[in-house]
């Protein structure tokens, strides 16, 4: 077996370093991870997945969270939803997993260079726009203006806020915009209310030399990727990830496909132009 492939089908044993919950109700949470033998820590690029598994439980792919301009250990962004999940949400720190990857394709970022860029994305699903956002922070000089527009079902789920408010609104040609679903009863919520799509087409981002980013729940992508055509942009300058239903990885239990596509390896990155050639099953 090629030392490649190795990393792709063996897993690493690493230890969970660090558990924060990110939403109020504990059902999200961050897992901070590191290999055990460092020459097992692979490299990724933002998009990516690696495959995290507990001995005796199973495995589930996940979105890495964590730039790799921050190197290791990785961050997880996990959300209780099944067996695998509710077993890592159980563990604790020090405990040990399985971890291997990367997968999958990448955001094409050097082609968005001089660019403006906007982020849109809904509840849990800024993990994988949260590495992208902090990989293009890195490079700011990179890129002209950046908006941030993010949104969840309450005041209570909305994630990383440490990044929010603490870091991303004080970049510099940084816009952070927040919306949610609905407020809290305490009415401490000061910000916009409303479903994210119809908050991206109040704000109306210019389509000008930007590119658009999203992702989010199935249903928030497809109507923000109705949205954003008519703001004006095209479907050469949209992107999503779609990391759904991925499970083997490498292309071959054929959970993730659609069409003659496989999410975990002609994706989970795609442009509005590929999306549009994928069948309406989709």
């Amino acid at each position: 077996m090629s030392e490649s492939a190795r990393k792709l089908l063996v897993p690493e044993v690493a230890t969970i370093l660090e558990i924060r919950d990110e939403t109020a109700n504990g059902d999200t949470k961050t897992f901070k991870v590191q290999v055990d033998n460092p020459e097992g820590a692979f490299k990724h690029l933002p998009g990516q997945c690696a495959m995290i598994s507990l001995f005796g439980v199973g495995e589930v792919m996940i979105s890495i969270t964590s730039s790799p301009t921050r190197g290791w250990p990785l961050e997880l962004c996990i959300k209780r939803a099944g067996r695998v999940t509710g077993a890592l949400h159980d563990a604790q720190i020090g405990d040990k997993v399985g971890l291997r990857g990367p997968y999958g394709n990448v955001f094409p970022v050097e082609d968005w260079k001089g660019k403006n860029l906007v982020f849109i994305a809904g509840g849990f699903a800024l993990a994988p726009v949260r590495c992208l956002i902090d990989y293009c922070l890195a490079h700011r000089d990179w890129f002209k203006h950046i908006d941030i527009i993010y949104g969840a079902r309450s005041p209570g789920d909305l994630c990383f806020k440490s990044d929010i408010f603490d870091r991303w609104t004080k970049e510099r040609d940084t816009t952070v915009s927040l919306t949610v679903d609905r407020a809290d009863e305490a009415g401490t919520w000061k910000g916009a209310v409303g479903f994210v799509p119809a908050f991206v087409e109040q704000l109306k981002p210019s389509p000008k030399d930007t590119i658009a980013i999203t992702c989010g729940p199935p249903i928030m992508i497809k109507f923000v990727l109705q949205v954003l055509p008519k703001l004006g942009f095209t479907d050469e300058q949209t992107f999503t990830t779609l990391e759904l239903k991925m499970q083997c990885g490498v292309g071959k239990c054929g959970r993730c496909n659609i069409g003659d596509k496989y999410v975990c390896v002609d994706g989970p990155v795609f442009n509005l132009s590929q999306i549009k050639e994928l069948p309406s099953e989709f």
